[in-house]
């Protein structure tokens, strides 16, 4: 078996570390991160969590470059990456090899194409340096093979290789996956681009009147968006589903917290922006990610 992780941040070190420590495949990382890529080349990745720190040796590889035709392809990279991603999937799969998304954001499987399958995961980590990744949190992540796929693999086996790798994972219908990725969406919606403008932890936003109310509406504005399009979500209150991941990751730097520190490109047009977009094409009042997306496109330490 054969697997290949896209992205050399945070989710894919995490992932690739662990599936290559527990032996479920021959594990290759490519990236476009210069540094990471060298680091791991090097050193392999570093991991540290409840069982300590470990060294996890695996193939890192540029997009470029060869590597073993993977079984599966899992997709980590920021969402405005994915279609650099899309364009070199069919040199790196095998014939009857799958494409699984685990991004944050909307579009990506679509963007992916007819080989990629809709996932989701809470798993939380933590970039520490380049090929260094600490896991901060324990979550589920959820596998689903579209209707008709023809590919040599099912969800439930790929869930399978997350659980070998330490992971809880299982399959999900096509319908679930959708209400999970719209579910994380809303909570991305109400916490991350409130963070960067507000350059704030996650847990900072519940102490501040103005940062709560925008964090619930943003959250709420995107399940009434996904209500619009029949999309049944995991939860009843987007409002209290957000203060509780806040609250639960209240010491968390977010992902575009990070990307503005560094004047990286952020996700913001494929969450609040998609949001925004979705929101107009339905007749949705959506005006608090309206805002947050335009203001993070205006924010001067940020690209896009």
């Amino acid at each position: 078996m054969n697997v290949t992780f896209f992205g050399t941040g945070a989710m894919a070190s995490l992932f690739a570390a662990r599936f290559a420590l527990a032996g479920v495949a021959e594990v290759s990382v490519v990236g476009t991160w210069g540094e990471a890529v060298a680091a791991m080349r090097r050193d392999g990745i570093r991991i540290e969590d409840a069982s300590g720190v470990r060294v996890a040796g695996v193939r890192a590889a540029f997009p470029d470059e060869a590597v073993p035709r993977a079984d599966l392809a899992v997709v980590l990279v920021k969402s405005w990456q994915t279609p650099r991603v899309a364009g070199c999937l069919g040199g790196k799969l095998k014939p009857g090899g799958v494409a699984l998304t685990l991004q944050n954001g909307l579009g990506n499987v679509e963007a992916l194409g007819v080989r990629a399958w809709a996932g989701v995961t809470s798993e939380g980590a933590t970039s520490l340096a380049p090929g260094v990744v600490a896991h901060r949190g324990a979550g589920e992540t959820c596998v689903a093979a579209p209707d008709g796929s023809h590919a040599g693999l099912t969800a439930d086996a790929v869930a399978g290789l997350f659980r070998r790798a330490g992971f809880a994972a299982r399959a999900c219908s096509p319908e679930r996956a959708e209400g999970l990725v719209w579910g994380k969406l809303a909570v991305n919606c109400g916490i991350n681009a409130l963070t960067a403008l507000c350059g704030a932890t996650n847990g900072e936003l519940l102490h501040r009147r103005a940062s709560a109310a925008l964090m619930e509406r943003a959250a709420s504005e995107c399940a009434a968006v996904a209500r619009a399009r029949g999309i049944a979500l995991p939860f009843d209150d987007a409002a209290a589903a957000v203060r509780a991941v806040a609250r639960r990751t209240a010491g968390n730097r977010s992902s575009m917290l990070q990307d503005v520190a560094r004047g990286a490109q952020t996700e913001c047009d494929a969450i609040n922006g998609a949001v925004a977009r979705e929101g107009r094409r339905l007749g949705v009042p959506v005006p608090v990610n309206e805002a947050l997306w335009r203001m993070m496109l205006a924010h001067p330490s940020a690209r896009g």
